[in-house]
């Protein structure tokens, strides 16, 4: 049996003249975080949708956890949860009134109890009863990935995570990806950055003009390049040590003096 969550084969989507994926091959092993990686217009939000039953490709075939997307739309959505570019959180609930809508809408019961679990998972306790619209980029990018996880799905999509987040915010999301893959959630992760793929993913697919051109390991990826060379760079003194060092070693003790 094979251990993929995700398998897909020569998929294409054109929209009229432009055609947006030419045949994509690549499989997601259960349990790991691979990244999908490509340029703005690469298809990765394309892939994303397909494999979310929210478009039709116009060749090829993908299954989510066994289930054909096409023909199994229902088991697929079952199975996988989705989390967009941009948090879909009400601002004018709480953190912990939006878990509870989303336990609610999935029919879940103690709606309250699954909320608190969420929040105390993503750090987010202490916060939890304060309006979602006072909540930083990544608290709120956090709540949006915990309502995600509402039913605890198989397979999560994350459609570029961290776009518009500060570097703080980008950690912070960073952490909780990688808590997903260690209680076995598959990520599908697309990105556009090059060191967040670098940072999470088991595997990396590159996405280039609709085609995939790479699908491995980091390692693996590496090697598709020439060995690295060691050169001599000539390093300039920095502002600092010219300071430092005109001053000398005694002019902080006769300040302190």
């Amino acid at each position: 049996m094979s251990n993929a969550a995700i398998s897909v084969r020569g998929i294409e989507k054109s929209y009229k003249d432009l055609h947006v994926l030419r045949g994509v091959d690549f499989e997601v092993e259960k349990g790991s975080i691979f990244a999908l990686l490509g340029s703005n217009g690469a298809g990765k939000t394309t892939v994303v949708r397909i494999l979310s039953t929210l478009l039709k490709s116009d060749a090829g075939t993908a299954s989510v956890q066994g289930f054909d997307v096409a023909a199994e739309p229902l088991r697929v959505r079952e199975s996988i949860s989705l989390t967009g570019q941009f948090a879909a959180v009400d601002e004018i609930l709480t953190g912990r009134e939006n878990l509870i809508l989303v336990a609610k809408l999935r029919h879940l019961p103690d709606a309250g109890r699954v909320a608190d679990e969420l929040l105390a998972k993503f750090r987010l306790t202490d916060a939890g009863s304060r309006k979602a619209g006072t909540y930083s980029g990544g608290m709120r990018r956090r709540l949006d990935i915990a309502m995600s996880l509402v039913g605890r799905p198989e397979v999560i999509y994350l459609d570029e995570p961290t776009t518009g987040l500060d570097p703080e915010a980008r950690i912070e999301v960073w952490d909780v990806v990688k808590e997903l893959a260690n209680i076995g959630t598959t990520v599908l992760l697309t990105t556009q950055y090059l060191d967040e793929a670098e940072q999470l993913a088991d595997r990396i697919a590159i996405l280039h003009e609709g085609r995939i051109i790479a699908n491995g390991t980091l390692a693996e990826l590496k090697r598709l390049l020439p060995a690295a060379k060691v050169e001599y760079v000539e390093k300039q003194p920095t502002l600092e040590e010219i300071f430092l060092t005109l001053i000398g070693p005694s002019a902080g003790k006769d300040a302190a003096a």
